[in-house]
């Protein structure tokens, strides 16, 4: 009996899957696979959304007002132009759906997140990949890959999982050299943690072009990644038809309230960012004491490097029998690195010893 058939290619794309979280014998693993906040969230929004909860019968605010004028408040934004997601994920779908059509190409770069890849599949467009010299990416990298049928480009900055970020005039030449019908989506999920003041958010391009789009999250920084929410700052143009495709209530009551009030905790969002300017540069310089590569990240997080596919496949397995989780990067096209997420002083110096005796066996 014949069944229902889903659209052309559905059924080859190969569904994401994130870190993973268990050690097999241990009921409370370190788990540093999924770059979440070590420090959980804000004192602020577990008590806001213990409160939410009191009126979980009633639908969430379908314009997430409140929530937007926070982030325009915090950020200096116009709220008009903000629209929020149920996680940046969700935005980013919703690009993919509106602008893509069959046949288009969608540029990101070689070693870029796993969705970029996922959306143009879904959406029967084609992935195209940017190259990457040594895991770092230019505008050039980018512009060479542009044709007539490119749509869209997705740039990750800082990119995950190698923890890149391409300085303001690369950014701005990537810009500048694509035709102004296709729509550059920044990706800033780790934006909050960088320190570099040859940053570009995309911001300032959103304010003066029609074909930028800049996503955030409060998933990283700010701890709240269980409650998937995000935002994403766009040209009028874009957020009227972002507000067309998005679900009527597609940010629940008590993740718009966890975030308006993670938004007004600055000491918690300060000492996290602290934690990781401190630690992700100490864990590189670590790891390459220990004879590994390691590279330079602006995330919450270290891309390490090994001489073989095997032999980070072992490492992985080495410290999960430790109970101690960092992620293989085979999916990410990566094989021969791991990436390693920053967690606590303990963590971190329980992880480090780990990867040590591994070197040393």
């Amino acid at each position: 009996m014949k069944s229902p058939d889903p659209r052309p290619g559905i059924l080859d794309i190969k569904p994401y899957r994130g870190g993973v979280s268990d050690a097999p014998g241990f009921d409370a693993p370190i788990k540093l696979s999924s770059n979440e906040n070590c420090f959980g969230c804000s004192p602020d929004a577990s008590a806001a959304m213990t409160k939410a909860l009191a009126s979980a019968e009633r639908y969430p605010d379908g314009g997430v007002t409140l929530l937007r004028e926070a982030i325009a408040k915090t950020y200096d934004l116009p709220a008009d132009r903000l629209v929020c997601g149920c996680g940046s994920d969700e935005l980013l779908q919703l690009l993919g759906k509106a602008y893509l059509r069959d046949g288009d190409e969608v540029l990101h770069a070689q070693n870029g997140f796993l969705t970029y890849k996922l959306i143009a599949l879904q959406n029967c467009a084609v992935p195209i990949a940017a190259p990457e010299t040594n895991l770092c990416i230019d505008a050039d990298a980018f512009l060479s890959k542009v044709s007539a049928r490119t749509r869209m480009v997705f740039l990750a900055n800082p990119n995950n999982p190698t923890g890149f970020l391409m300085p303001r005039k690369e950014v701005r030449k990537l810009h500048a050299g694509l035709p102004k019908d296709v729509l550059l989506v920044i990706d800033g999920a780790y934006a909050e943690f960088v320190r570099d003041d040859d940053y570009e958010g995309g911001f300032a391009l959103v304010n003066s072009h029609d074909n930028v789009v800049a996503t955030r999250t409060f998933s990283k920084s700010y701890g709240l990644a269980g409650l998937r929410v995000g935002w994403a700052y766009c040209p009028k143009t874009v957020a009227a038809v972002l507000n067309r495709v998005r679900s009527p209530f597609n940010v629940n009551a008590v993740a718009q309230s966890a975030a308006i009030a993670a938004l007004g905790d600055t000491d918690f969002l300060n000492k996290s960012v602290d934690h990781v300017a401190k630690w992700a540069p100490k864990i590189e310089a670590e790891v390459k004491k220990l004879g590994l590569k390691a590279f330079p990240s602006a995330g919450n997080f270290v891309l390490i490097g090994l001489s073989t596919p095997e032999e980070a496949d072992a490492l992985e397995q080495f410290l999960s029998a430790r109970g101690l989780i960092i992620r293989g990067m085979r999916g990410f096209g990566l094989p021969g690195y791991v990436r390693m997420s920053v967690g606590t002083d303990e963590d971190n110096k329980a992880v480090i010893a780990a990867i040590s005796d591994f070197i040393r066996q």
